[in-house]
C-alpha cells in the first residue's frame, strides 16, 4: 500500500522525519534536541503534534528526557528493524492472551512489485501466497502477508521448506513457523525495514479498525544461504502487543 503525504498524520510524517535525522547523524547519540518551540518552528509543525511524535520516538528508545537538560538522543538508538528469526506469534507478546493465526488467505499468485524485488521472481512464475490475522483475546493484533520463493528456487535453495509448503493440509501457524521447522538443518538470516504508517481500507476492515489508525508496517527478507526464500509484510495498528527488537551496532 503506498499512502501519500497529504493523507498521512502530522505525528507519523513528524515520527519518521525525527527519526531518519537521528539515524543519519543530524542529531548523533548523546546530542540534544532543540526546545519545542524551536524544533517545532524549524520544522513548520504546530507544537501538539511534535509533543505526541516527540513521545513516540521515547517509547521507541530513541530519545530519553534528562531534568534540566531536555530531549537527548540515546547512545544506541535502535535501528529500525528486526531480525530475531522466530515467527510473529511468538514475538508479539501479550500478558495473560496468547496470540493464535487465523487464516485469511492460502493462495498462489503473480508476483507483485514487492516480491518481484525481495524475491527475484520473474513474471509469470506463481508464488504461495498467506494472509493471516494475528488474534489476542478475540481482538486482531496484527495482519501479516506472507510470500514463498518459486517452488524450482525453493527447491535447490531449501528443498525442506519446499516439501512442507506443498503439505496437503495447511499448517494453522505462519509461513514463517513453517520455514523455522523445517531449518533444524539450515542456516537462515533475516533483512527487516519498519516504516510508520496508516492501516488503508482493505486493512482496516481485516483488522477492524479505521483506515486512518496510524501503524506500523514491518517488512521481513529471509535467506537460506545468499537465496531470498521468503518476503513479509506485517501491520501492526496501535494498541498491538509489543514487537521486540534486536538491535544491531
Amino acid at each position: 500500500m503506498t499512502t501519500s503525504r497529504r493523507q498521512r498524520r502530522p505525528v507519523v510524517v513528524l515520527y519518521e522525519r525525527i527519526a531518519d535525522a537521528i539515524h543519519r547523524g543530524v542529531w548523533p547519540p548523546g546530542s540534544t534536541l532543540p526546545s519545542e518551540p524551536r524544533l517545532a518552528a524549524e520544522l513548520g509543525v504546530s507544537r501538539p503534534a511534535l509533543r505526541e511524535a516527540l513521545l513516540l520516538l521515547q517509547e521507541d528508545g530513541l530519545l530519553s528526557v534528562r531534568r534540566g537538560v531536555g530531549r537527548t538522543v540515546n547512545d544506541a538508538p535502535p535501528r529500525r528493524g528486526y531480525e530475531q528469526l522466530q515467527p510473529l506469534e511468538r514475538l508479539l507478546t501479550a500478558a495473560d492472551a496468547p496470540l493464535r493465526v487465523r487464516p485469511v488467505a492460502r493462495a498462489e499468485e503473480e508476483p507483485t512489485d514487492f516480491t518481484t524485488q525481495h524475491l527475484h521472481a520473474p513474471a509469470g512464475t506463481e508464488l504461495r501466497f498467506w494472509e493471516s490475522v494475528l488474534v489476542a483475546a478475540g481482538v486482531a493484533a496484527a495482519l501479516s502477508q506472507e510470500w514463498a520463493a518459486p517452488d524450482g528456487v525453493l527447491a535447490a535453495a531449501h528443498p525442506a521448506f519446499a516439501r512442507a509448503l506443498r503439505e496437503p493440509s495447511a499448517p494453522e501457524g505462519s509461513m514463517l513457523a513453517v520455514l523455522a521447522a523445517a531449518s533444524r538443518e539450515v542456516a537462515l538470516t533475516a533483512h527487516s525495514g519498519v516504516t510508520a504508517t496508516l492501516l488503508g481500507q482493505r486493512r482496516g476492515e481485516e483488522l477492524g479498525r479505521a483506515a486512518d489508525t496510524p501503524a506500523v508496517l514491518v517488512t521481513q527478507v529471509v535467506r537460506a544461504g545468499d537465496v531470498p526464500v521468503m518476503a513479509a509484510k506485517h501491520m501492526l495498528p496501535t494498541g498491538s502487543p509489543a514487537l521486540p527488537v534486536l538491535q544491531s551496532n
